[in-house]
């Protein structure tokens, strides 16, 4: 559950790229994720410029990647797969080129022996760390034609992870304590609490993250970013792959610096110009999608707790988690689980079939009293590690979006909206709903938007980018890909399934056509499906 929104309208992700999946994947097998803009007021870019030949034409200082990593599991895989890492310094503002800067955490793994140049890839959130997903695309990336053809490059945006400066909002300690707010209550004495809770947050962020970043943290400012690191790289054109919020980075890449483009991937779309309430009641159509699916598959089994009648299921579901809004259920860490976690939890194993045995797991278990399988799924969704400390995805995802979107701020629209959610995905209807609910936390946010949603304006001489939609996708519905293709006038592949993106080591079909054309330029035929 993001924080800022009733438990009945969840603003999910809009990308949880195949590392997260896998990593949490490795945890339940007890071995060890929508906004657009066209610039409002748009800096000065691009190498042409005054003030910026600098950072374009700066040595990249490759090395170890010891202090990269988030977390100790990604430190070892990058030592051990040979990835080298490097800082590449960028403007904090734009705006004003020769004031403070910012230090872009970038790794690589130099496999090409016949290169074509680097693949550059964005893993989506918008908060997740490319470093991560760098290194755990390593072991789908090694002895593949693409491996031969592309350096594997990726990078930590700006404000997020080993990136400096940091976004910053909570401690570990006050996060844990804002995951037990159970923001349910529709009345207007209840609304008003959660948006007190809400303001607390976004103080924090503001003090601890501080006014110039906040403001130059979003979709504007990576644009330039991934430019400046196409030209460190070496590349003249750039190759790049990205996963939902990361195909909205691409499409809005390649309207700002069309003659750099020569191939882009583009996997879990994100629709560029719907605006932030009906890209919201869009994923809730494809969160509901995905559970109807996880129904069909648990129901028949006779240790599942839903029947395989849909309806009947949810409310089974409603009376598993319903109760834990005055009742957490006992977890083994003292923690307990409450109602938004568990909500949040359910969430995070919709975004892949893979984590369906988890969710049933968990599911049973919560029959019995016990939270631990679903605050686990919680916790990987919110970031928590195990010391108790927190990535600063969550934190990220809030700074970005909040710049790239125009807020609604008025209280019978927003209201509406969460009524239409409410109607659209049933499952996550508490029946608590009046009609009104707390305004999306980007309404308050600190600083004003620098960004909105808009159609792409793409010149025709940007070469087609490949769109790879997935049909039962939960958190960027298939829908977006299309719409995403046809405002790119590019290529478009679909892929049957009920998960989150699925680009590089997760089925077959896709890969070999996005090699092809990665390496050929070559896209798929009209229609193509796998």
């Amino acid at each position: 559950m993001v924080f800022g929104t009733p438990p009945a309208m969840p603003r999910s992700r809009a990308g949880l790229a195949p590392w997260r999946r896998r990593a949490v994947i490795a945890v339940a097998l007890g071995t060890v994720f929508g906004i657009g803009a066209t610039a409002c007021a748009e800096p000065a870019g691009g190498d042409g410029d005054r003030g910026l030949a600098r950072f374009y034409e700066q040595a990249v200082d490759w090395g170890a990647c010891a202090g990269y990593a988030e977390d100790p599991a990604t430190g070892r895989a990058l030592e051990s797969t040979g990835f080298e890492c490097a800082r590449v310094t960028v403007p904090l503002d734009y705006g004003d080129p020769g004031g403070a800067t910012a230090e872009l955490a970038v790794t690589r793994l130099a496999t090409a022996t016949s290169k074509i140049g680097s693949l550059v890839v964005n893993p989506g959130g918008p908060g997740a760390s490319g470093i991560g997903t760098a290194a755990n695309l390593a072991q789908v990336w090694s002895g593949t034609e693409l491996a031969d053809r592309f350096d594997l490059v990726s990078w930590d945006p700006r404000g997020v992870a080993a990136s400096t400066p940091e976004v910053q909002c909570l401690t570990g300690t006050e996060m844990d304590e804002y995951r037990r707010l159970d923001h349910v209550d529709m009345s207007a004495e209840g609304i008003a609490r959660t948006e007190a809770d809400m303001q607390r947050y976004i103080d924090a962020c503001a003090e601890r993250s501080g006014m110039e970043l906040l403001t130059n943290v979003g979709t504007r400012e990576n644009v330039l970013d991934l430019d400046i690191l196409r030209s460190v790289l070496g590349d003249d054109e750039l190759n790049y792959l990205g996963y939902s919020y990361g195909t909205y980075l691409g499409a809005r890449y390649a309207e700002r610096f069309p003659g750099s483009v020569r191939a882009m991937v583009l996997d879990g779309a994100v629709d560029p110009a719907m605006d932030l309430g009906d890209s919201i009641v869009q994923q809730g159509q494809g969160f509901q999608r995905s559970f109807d699916a996880f129904v069909a598959d648990c129901g028949p089994r006779p240790e599942c707790p839903l029947s395989d009648d849909r309806d009947v299921a949810i409310k089974e579901f409603r009376a598993l988690v319903d109760p834990l809004v005055d009742s957490p259920a006992w977890t083994s860490d003292g923690r307990g689980l409450g109602y938004s976690d568990a909500m949040s939890g359910v969430i995070q194993a919709l975004y892949s079939p893979q984590l369906w045995r988890l969710l049933r797991s968990g599911l049973i278990e919560l029959g019995d009293g016990i939270g631990d399988p679903l605050l686990l799924l919680a916790d990987t969704y919110e970031g928590r590690q195990d010391d108790g400390s927190y990535f600063n995805s969550t934190s990220a995802f809030h700074a970005v979006n909040c710049v790239d979107t125009v807020a609604v701020t008025d209280r019978e629209q927003w209201g509406q909206y969460d009524t239409r959610y409410r109607s659209v995905a049933p499952f996550t209807d508490d029946g608590r709903g009046t009609g009104q609910a707390p305004l999306d936390i980007c309404a308050f946010w600190p600083v004003d938007p620098t960004s909105g949603p808009a159609q792409l304006d793409i010149p025709d001489s940007v070469p087609p980018s490949l769109v790879v939609s997935t049909t039962g996708d939960p958190a960027t519905p298939y829908e977006a890909g299309v719409e995403l293709a046809q405002q790119l006038g590019g290529g478009m592949l679909t892929y049957e399934g009920d998960q989150h993106t699925v680009v590089l080591g997760l089925d077959e079909c896709v890969d070999t056509h996005v090699t092809r054309y990665l390496v050929d330029l070559r896209l798929p035929p009209e229609g193509e499906r796998c």
